[in-house]
């Protein structure tokens, strides 16, 4: 990963950044260092050295580090535990994969990917339809991966 730019988010920033993050603000506690990573992947907020929110198209999300530290409770797709081994090396999320899906989620949405046994956090992406759809179909792409366990964000180290 090439690093671009890593700067210290300023107040304002900060705040406009809680906003947008609503439930998950509590990721961002007071009397933290919080900086902005900027490089050849997503921008990322990093939280005192953790990358624990990404930026896509303007709008924060928390990553898979941030999930876990915050468990999300919308914008969640449950996958079956025989996708689990697809979702680790980066795949798509496939429809026939898919046992439960948040009903509020429309395609365009940033999503948070979870096993059906754990319920924890195994990829983010973009979902290719609603939520609705994600459950009752059973071919095709559902959600495109965007950040799964094992890539360059995951790994981090800063």
């Amino acid at each position: 990963m090439k690093i671009k730019k890593r700067y210290h988010l300023k107040k304002k920033k900060l705040k406009e950044f809680e906003a947008k993050l609503g439930p998950y603000s509590s990721l961002i506690p007071s009397k933290t260092k919080v900086e902005i990573l900027e490089s050849d992947l997503p921008d990322l907020i990093l939280v005192d050295g953790d990358p624990l929110i990404m930026i896509l198209d303007g709008e924060p999300f928390p990553t898979l580090k941030g999930a876990l530290k915050h468990p999300l409770e919308s914008q969640v797709v449950v996958v079956d535990m025989g996708a689990v081994k697809f979702m680790a090396s980066g795949a798509d999320v496939m429809s026939p994969g898919i046992v439960e899906a948040d009903p509020q989620i429309q395609e365009g949405d940033t999503v948070i990917v979870v096993d059906e046994n754990h319920h924890k956090p195994l990829a983010m992406g973009t979902a290719i339809i609603n939520g609705q759809e994600m459950v009752e179909s059973n071919k095709g792409k559902a959600v495109r991966t965007l950040h799964y366990i094992g890539d360059k964000i995951w790994n981090l180290e800063i």
